[in-house]
C-alpha cells in the first residue's frame, strides 16, 4: 500500500519502540508480554491519535483552513492532541466537551482537562451527555466563519477512513520492526473504542498479508455494538484505499468484559492492571482505554486464551495525562 500519495504531518521522530516486558510476563506466568510504546508519540502526552492527525490535520493546512474544531468527553485523548497539533501548526483551536457521566465536570479538573487550559484552547464549551455533537460542531463551525476565519471540523471518534490511514501506517511500520528484529507475534491486543485504531490496523495488516489476530478490548460498548463499528472503519478504509474490499468480517475480534460499569468508570480489574504494568515495568496506562484493555490482556491469559509459550504484543495507545485525574481511585492504601 503506497501512503505517499496522501498529504502527511510527521510529528513522532522514527518508530515507536517495541519492549518485552519479562517481569509484567512472569507475574502473569503466561505468554511472553510485548508493548508498542504508541504513548511516546509525538505532540502533548502522546497516544494514538497523534498518527491519525498526521492525515487530517495534513488535510486541513492542504485546505488552507486555521481553526480545528472538535469534541470529546472531559477527559478526551483526541481533544488534548488536536489542540496540541494546532499549537505546533499555529492554528486556532476550539473544543466541545461532552459531559458523558452527569457530574463529572470540574473546570479546574486535572489531567486532559488541564491540559486544554494549559495549551490554550481558544475556546471551551461545555455539553450535556447525549448532545448532537455533530450539530455542536457544525454550529462552532458557523460562528467561525461569522469571524471571517476557515474552519476544520475533525470528528470526535476521528475514526474516518483518512484519520484510520494513521493506522495503516502503523501495521506497516510494525510488521517492518518485527523483520528486522526477527519477532513472531502470535497475538496483538488493542483498546477498540472509536474503531479507528482498531479497524486502521486490521485493515493495514489485512492489505500487507501480514495474517496476526488482533484482540479488541472493548471500553464503551457491546461486542456486537463493536465489532459492526470497527468492521465499518476496515470497509471504508480499505475502499479509500483502493485495496481489496471484500475484508471477511470475522478478523475483527472483540471483548466486552473489562469496561463495566460503563464508559470512564473505573473497575476492579482496570485498577489491577494499572498497578501491575507500573510495578513491574514502570509503564502508565490510563484508567479509560488502555487500563481496561491491558485488564483484558490479563483476563485473556487467566483464561487461557493465550497460551503459554504464545509472544502477544499490547499497543499502547496512550492517554496516561488521564491517570492524574483519578487521584482518588488509586490513593487508597
Amino acid at each position: 500500500m503506497d501512503l505517499t500519495r496522501f498529504p502527511r504531518r510527521r510529528y513522532t521522530e522514527g518508530y515507536t519502540p517495541i519492549e518485552k516486558l519479562p517481569r509484567f510476563s512472569e507475574a502473569l506466568g503466561g505468554p511472553e508480554i510485548y508493548i508498542k510504546r504508541d504513548d511516546l508519540l509525538g505532540l502533548t502526552g502522546g497516544g494514538n491519535k497523534t498518527r491519525k492527525l498526521e492525515f487530517v490535520v495534513a488535510d486541513a493546512l492542504a485546505k488552507g483552513c486555521d481553526t480545528l474544531i472538535t469534541c470529546g468527553a472531559i477527559q478526551s485523548n483526541h481533544c488534548r492532541l488536536t489542540l496540541a497539533a494546532a499549537v505546533k501548526e499555529g492554528l486556532y483551536c476550539r473544543l466541545i466537551i461532552e459531559e458523558r457521566v452527569p457530574g463529572t465536570y470540574d473546570a479546574k479538573g486535572s489531567g486532559n482537562n488541564f491540559l486544554y487550559r494549559l495549551l490554550d484552547a481558544e475556546k471551551i464549551k461545555v455539553m450535556s451527555g447525549g448532545i448532537d455533537e455533530v450539530a455542536e460542531m457544525e454550529k462552532t463551525a458557523q460562528e467561525v466563519e461569522a469571524e471571517g476565519r476557515k474552519p476544520y471540523i475533525i470528528d470526535g471518534s476521528n475514526a474516518s477512513a483518512l484519520s484510520a490511514l494513521g493506522y495503516v501506517a502503523c501495521a506497516q511500520e510494525l510488521t517492518a520492526q518485527l523483520f528486522e528484529k526477527d519477532l513472531h507475534i502470535d497475538h496483538i491486543v488493542c483498546p477498540s473504542g472509536s474503531g479507528g485504531t482498531h479497524g486502521g490496523l486490521l485493515t493495514g495488516l489485512w492489505g500487507s498479508n501480514t495474517d496476526i489476530p488482533v484482540a479488541g478490548i472493548n471500553v464503551r460498548r457491546s461486542k456486537e455494538l463493536q465489532i459492526a463499528k470497527v468492521y465499518d472503519v476496515v470497509k471504508r478504509t480499505a475502499q479509500f484505499l483502493g485495496i481489496a474490499s471484500d475484508v471477511p468480517k470475522d478478523i475483527v475480534v472483540c471483548f466486552d468484559d473489562y469496561y463495566m460499569p460503563g464508559y470512564s468508570l473505573p473497575n476492579d480489574k482496570m485498577i489491577e492492571a494499572v498497578k501491575l504494568l507500573a510495578r513491574t515495568e514502570g509503564i502508565l496506562v490510563d484508567p479509560v482505554y488502555t487500563g481496561k484493555a491491558m485488564a483484558g490482556l490479563i483476563g485473556l491469559v487467566r483464561n487461557g486464551y493465550f497460551k503459554k509459550g504464545e509472544k502477544v504484543l499490547f499497543l499502547h495507545t496512550g492517554g496516561s495525562p488521564a491517570l492524574y485525574a483519578y487521584l482518588d481511585t488509586f490513593l487508597t492504601e
